[in-house]
């Protein structure tokens, strides 16, 4: 399969996938998340030459978007921005679900960036294990780090 072929295949498969990720990412903001999305191809096809074969492409589309998501918040953190406080969720939300949904989004907003993915990629429903291999950390590490950050999740849920 050339590598044209190989992309377009990875693309159509896991974009949506890609999106949830960055749309956790960045609070529920659709268009931020979808150039997040684009440089997240961007850089997958800058690495699929290299790509061995040694994981799922899933795992490995997972891993480039956390590192993607990981170097946007460096970038952020050099640059002044918005406090959180001054994130706005869509107050026009038509059903309880959307208002769930982004009552979810904000609260996931204000977790720590580390965090904020790991509780997307649980809630994209990956195993434990995938998780833990996405993120690099031993999977009993991952298991007290998921408790912790739902507990946090609950908490930031509760008081709003």
């Amino acid at each position: 399969m050339s590598l044209k072929n190989e992309f377009e295949s990875v693309h159509r498969q896991f974009q949506g996938m890609v999106f949830q990720l960055c749309l956790g990412f960045t609070k529920g903001d659709s268009a931020a998340a979808q150039d997040l999305s684009q440089e997240v191809f961007v850089n997958t096809w800058n690495a699929l030459s290299s790509f061995e074969g040694k994981s799922s492409h899933k795992t490995w589309i997972y891993r480039i978007t956390v590192n993607t998501c990981l170097m946007q918040l460096r970038k952020q953190k050099r640059m002044p921005t918005d406090r959180l406080e001054n994130v706005k969720v869509n107050p026009e939300a038509d059903t309880v679900a959307d208002h769930n949904y982004n009552e979810l989004y904000a609260a996931i907003g204000k977790l720590a960036e580390v965090d904020r993915l790991l509780i997307m990629l649980v809630l994209d429903e990956l195993s434990y294990d995938e998780i833990a291999d996405i993120m690099g950390i031993n999977p009993g590490n991952l298991r007290v780090k998921i408790h912790r950050v739902k507990e946090k999740l609950k908490k930031i849920m509760s008081n709003e």
